[in-house]
């Protein structure tokens, strides 16, 4: 009997007359439900981030997209910052160009001005007020309208120093005035040749003749000359780039200006075969390669650089670049030095690929970088002006910074950009005198607001492919 009852009897036994293995495997099923759901929530969540993230780079992109177009849409004269016009009017302009031979030795009356290296091409704006200097321009206009100008370079413990490189300037407008008894003379002179100072003496009114050599601009040779055959010579006629070709290098293809090149690239360097090297090593040394390169490097520091200011002569083109470049005194000198177009090329090709930013020359903290760099002018990002207390500064001018404080009022007094108004900008890190903030004084200007920087306030930031600190040691490619 119990025999016959404990069959139906052991069902209930862990429960309420229900089966147990039915209620595990509800509960299995039940956990697998609520994971499957928890899943597709999280898949749900995921998804939705991916959406927003996407969206927001949509937008940044449009962004960067509208804010490139506004800076392409300037609608300021860049030829007024050029013609320096703050000077005033009714000067004094000559014609003509004095060139003094190669490795001649002349005396120059010399000109020293602070944290101001001229580089041939570049225009010197002055305002001179001392009476000895006065005299000195007027004998210099008499003669051949030609002086030497050397920067000084202040020590903590010996004082000023002069640069034992220069640059010839030569005089091409001159204004004379004359106000309560005060004389003033306001010139624009144009760097010229590079010389080397072998000697200086003080005269007794104060001025400095220097006894100085004139160096040379050697042109080198193609190091294909040797081993290149007639025929080779005949087939490599140079032919001006399609568009399509110079939009290549960077950038839209109206704002380059044409280089010449070889029809056959190929063809060009077919002598290489016959001597011990590859060609890529005679194409580390062509010059218009080397150009297209530098070219390539100024665009990618902001495609909104136009060709046309560009000079097309190699040997002009190095020292454009190395006047638009933010270089310290030390690279300037060093670029200064150098007698020949392709080997100063192939150091600024170097300088440039390794800045990246430029800082604070006293504290070291960032102030813009590579992208932010523009041309007001149209003689390049970088160009010298003169304030009304005479002292010269190479101004950059960028779109952005970082870093910076400003101090005092907007004032469109002797303003270098006519139509902005300047105000005083710091670092605010170390409060050092950085440059100026300029803000449209009129309706409708643009770019909206921009900086000058001084050259002699930043320091480029050399780094190091491998990390952020600064390579030590470095010395640009020759």
């Amino acid at each position: 009997m119990a025999d016959d009852v404990l069959p139906i009897l052991m069902p209930n036994i862990d429960g309420n007359g229900e089966d147990s293995s039915s209620d595990s495997e509800r509960e299995r099923e039940g956990d697998d439900n609520g994971d499957g759901h928890e899943d597709e929530q999280q898949q749900q969540e995921q998804q939705q981030q991916e959406g927003e993230d996407n969206e927001r780079k949509k937008k940044k992109k449009e962004k960067d997209k509208k804010k490139k177009k506004d800076k392409r849409n300037m609608n300021f004269d860049q030829s007024l910052p050029a013609s320096h016009t703050y000077l005033g009017s009714d000067h004094e302009e000559y014609s003509g160009r004095t060139v003094l031979d190669d490795e001649s030795f002349v005396n120059l009356p010399l000109l020293t001005l602070p944290s101001v290296v001229l580089i041939p091409g570049q225009t010197l704006p002055l305002q001179l007020f001392q009476p000895q200097t006065i005299s000195m321009m007027r004998h210099v206009i008499q003669k051949d309208r030609t002086f030497g100008l050397v920067t000084s370079r202040y020590l903590d413990t010996s004082g000023a120093t002069l640069a034992n490189i220069g640059t010839t300037a030569e005089i091409f407008s001159v204004k004379e005035e004359d106000e309560h008894g005060i004389e003033t003379m306001r010139i624009k002179a144009m760097g010229r040749q590079r010389f080397l100072i072998l000697e200086t003496r003080r005269q007794a009114d104060g001025i400095i003749i220097g006894k100085v050599r004139i160096l040379p601009e050697w042109e080198m040779p193609s190091g294909l000359e040797g081993a290149e055959l007639r025929c080779h010579r005949l087939s490599n006629v140079p032919e001006t780039t399609s568009a399509m070709e110079v939009a290549a290098c960077g950038g839209p293809a109206g704002d380059r200006q044409p280089v010449a090149r070889s029809r056959n690239l190929k063809n060009r360097y077919r002598a290489a075969d016959w001597t011990w090297f590859p060609p890529w090593v005679y194409r580390q040394y062509d010059c218009d390669v080397l150009m297209e390169l530098v070219k390539r490097e100024l665009y990618s520091w902001n495609d909104t650089l136009q060709g046309s200011i560009m000079p097309t002569n190699p040997s002009d083109f190095s020292f454009w670049v190395a006047a638009s470049l933010p270089l310290d005194d030390g690279l300037r000198l060093h670029l200064l030095s150098i007698n020949s177009a392709v080997q100063r090329l192939r150091c600024e090709l170097s300088i440039m690929q390794k800045c990246t930013i430029m800082c604070c020359r006293d504290c070291g903290s960032q102030i813009a970088e590579k992208k932010d760099v523009f041309s007001m002018s149209v003689a390049g990002p970088m160009a010298a002006y003169v304030n009304p207390g005479g002292y010269v500064h190479e101004t950059l001018t960028v779109y952005q910074v970082t870093g910076i404080m400003h101090h005092g009022r907007p004032s469109t007094e002797h303003s270098w950009f006519p139509g902005y108004a300047w105000t005083v900008a710091e670092c605010r890190q170390c409060r050092h005198h950085l440059g100026w903030k300029f803000t449209p004084a009129k309706k409708k200007l643009k770019p909206e607001k921009f900086w000058g920087l001084c050259r002699a306030s930043l320091l480029p930031g050399l780094r190091s492919d491998g990390g952020d600190s600064e390579e030590t040691g470095w010395m640009p490619t020759m």
